[in-house]
This record gives structure tokens, sequence and C-alpha cells, in this order.
């Protein structure tokens, strides 16, 4: 037992020496590449073993022969472990570089080449690796195209409510000159035209500040428990004098009496805006039709608003609730392309989506809200 404690210590003596001096070297070259740290761990891992073995045979007093035996047979253990781990680290480090050079592509707003996709044999770090990188890549891309969009939507929103402010603006410049230069006969006609335009203006800034809040995140909901016929009832008495205005006729009465959860101004406000853009686009004689139903697996319920527009281009559905998005001229009404963004965004608040698809004669609006829970509790929350 003796003998065998003695072994052993000697075995730990001169490994321990090899691990040492191994340990420093990695401190002293951790900047260097991957191939030296590779190299220097295998060097270690070999000498350890010949330090070991050769402390073991000087203290059992091997015989010369049998010594150069030992040590030759170590040696070439060495070099075929070093020759392995200089092959392996020119491997790791070429793949490293590849994977490098790829992932400098974001930096140039391009996409990740996947180097090497084909080669079935990287190891499993570097096969997670790439897909992460690649999947970060279509997040970017994404990201990247949507912002554009948004860039896009901000520079239609500025020209066209710098062109409709300067209409109404223009038209009060006109007014209010005529009236202080005394060249108005019907002073009372051309104070309700100012005071039109007047509502005209604050109305387009009202949905300003609306949108502002929306995409700021500063909308508070003040929700209540509602029901769905109760929501549009009151968006068709709101929208019943322009219906009635236009030779339109408005169809709600079948809604049925499900609850949602939802702050009924701001709903009101939702369907109000989708009533007014179908009245306007539909012709008279025309009919305007809100009907809900539930959809019980998702405990949802959907909410629609048909129009006989004549529908949408396919190519413009996409960009419907885009903020300024306004349509072709000839079948926009006057104002600034705010209403459908400022439907999506409250609707959203509402955990909820809204969608748009084209149907006969026309194109139906769709919103999908949460169906309120039997436990569900009422209270304020913000976008």
């Amino acid at each position: 037992m003796r003998d065998m404690l003695l072994i052993a210590l000697f075995a730990f003596l001169g490994a321990a020496a090899a691990g040492l001096l191994g340990a420093l070297a990695l401190r002293a070259l951790r900047h260097r590449s991957l191939v030296v740290s590779l190299t220097v761990v295998s060097t270690v891992a070999v000498t350890a073993m010949f330090s070991g073995t050769l402390a073991v045979a000087w203290a059992m007093f091997l015989s010369r022969h049998d010594l150069f035996v030992v040590t030759t047979v170590v040696a070439m253990a060495a070099v075929v472990s070093l020759a392995t781990a200089l092959l392996l680290g020119r491997w790791v480090v070429a793949r490293s570089d590849a994977l490098t050079r790829a992932a400098r592509t974001f930096g140039d707003g391009g996409s990740f080449p996947a180097p090497g996709e084909a080669e079935a044999g990287d190891p499993a770090e570097f096969a997670a690796l790439t897909r992460e990188l690649a999947a970060t890549s279509e997040k970017l891309a994404a990201s990247r195209d949507r912002e554009r969009a948004l860039e896009s939507s901000r520079r239609e929103l500025v020209a066209w409510i710098s062109h409709d402010l300067r209409t109404p603006l223009a038209g009060l410049r006109a007014m209010s000159e005529a009236l202080e230069d005394g060249m108005v006969e019907d002073t009372g006609r051309c104070l309700r035209q100012i005071r039109t335009e007047v509502e005209r203006l604050n109305a387009m800034v009202g949905d300003l500040f609306e949108l502002s809040r929306i995409h700021a995140g500063n909308l508070a909901l003040t929700t209540h428990r509602v029901t769905l016929s109760e929501l549009v009832e009151e968006a068709l008495a709101g929208a019943d004098p322009l219906a009635r205005q236009n030779g339109v006729r408005l169809v709600g009465d079948a809604v049925a009496t499900v609850p949602v959860e939802v702050d009924p101004h701001e709903m009101t406000r939702v369907l109000g805006n989708l009533l007014v853009n179908a009245i306007r686009r539909t012709p008279a004689d025309g009919t305007v039709a809100v009907h809900a139903r539930t959809v019980e697996e998702d405990e949802k319920v959907v909410l629609s608003v048909t129009d006989g527009c004549g529908g949408i281009p396919e190519e413009d559905l996409p960009r419907v609730f885009d903020t300024g998005w306004r349509g072709t001229h000839a079948r926009t009404p006057p104002g600034a392309g705010l209403g459908l963004a400022i439907v999506r965004g409250i609707v959203e608040a509402h955990q909820g989506t809204a969608a748009v698809r084209n149907v006969t004669g026309g194109c139906c609006f769709e919103l999908t809200l949460p169906r309120a829970l039997p436990n569900q509790r009422a209270g304020t929350e913000a976008l």
C-alpha cells in the first residue's frame, strides 16, 4: 500500500509541475489565437503524463532500456496529440473566421449568409450559433422593413397634413381679411363657414393627438363590461345623420348582446370612424351593415362593418391601417388618413386585432376582441 501511495505521489508531483507551467502559459497567451490555446492545452496534457511517467520510472529504478522504451512511447503519443490539436485548432479558427465574416454583413444592412450550410459535421455549438445568427438576421431584416414602411408613412402623413391644413387655413385667412375690409355682406354665413373650418381643424388636431398618444404608449383605457349591442346602438345613433344626408341605409339591429370588457368611449370612437368611412365611400341607396359573431373556441368576438365602396385594390389591403394611408384619390374623402390608424391602435390596446378584406361590392372591416369572462373585473390600464 505504501508503494502505491509513493507512486501516486511522484506521478502527481510530475503532472502538477507540468500543469502549473501550462496554466502560466495559458494566462500569458490568453489574447492569442485559439490554435495557440489548444496547442498549449494538448502540450500540458502530454507533458503532465510524460512528467508523471518519468517521475515514477525514476523512482522505481527502471533499467536504462526500460526507461528509454517508456520515454519513446510517451514522446510518440505527444507528437500525435500535438498534431491533432493543431489540426483541430486550425479547423475551429477557420469556422470562426467564416462566421465572423458572415456576421459583418449585419452592420452593412445585409442578410446573414450562413457559412458552410452543407457541412453536416459542424459541432453542435457552431450549428446553434449559425442558427441564432440566421434568426437574428431575419428579425433585423423584418425590423428594417418595418422602419422603412413607418418612415414612408410618416413622410406621406407630413405631406398630406401640410396640404390639408393649408386649405382651411387659406380659407380662414381669406374670410378674416374680407371681414376686416368690410367686403362681406352676409357676415352670419361667413362666420358659419369660419366655424366649420375651425371644427375641421380641431378634428384633425384631435386625431393627431390621439395617434401620438397611441404611438407613445400613453393611451389610458378605463374598461367596463358592456354588450356589443350597446356599443353598436350608440355608434349607429351617432352616424345616422350622416347616413341620411348621403342616402345610405344603416343596418345593425341583429347584433347579439355579448359582453365585452372595453373602454366604451374609445370603442365607440373606433366604430364611429369605421361607420363614417363606410358611409362616405358607399354610393347613395347603398347599405352599410354592422354584424357581430362569437368565436367560442378562442373566447373572442368579431365585430364587422361592411360597406359598398366597390372594394380596395389587393395591393393596398396590407396598407389600409397604416398612418396616412388614404387610397386612391377617387375613393378618398377629405381627411389626413388617420382614422384607420387610430382604429388599429385602440383595438390593439384592447388586446384585439383589426383586419380588412374585400367582399362582393365592397369591403369588410373586422375587429376581433377578447370576450369578457364571467369572473373578469373592470379596471384601468394603459397601452
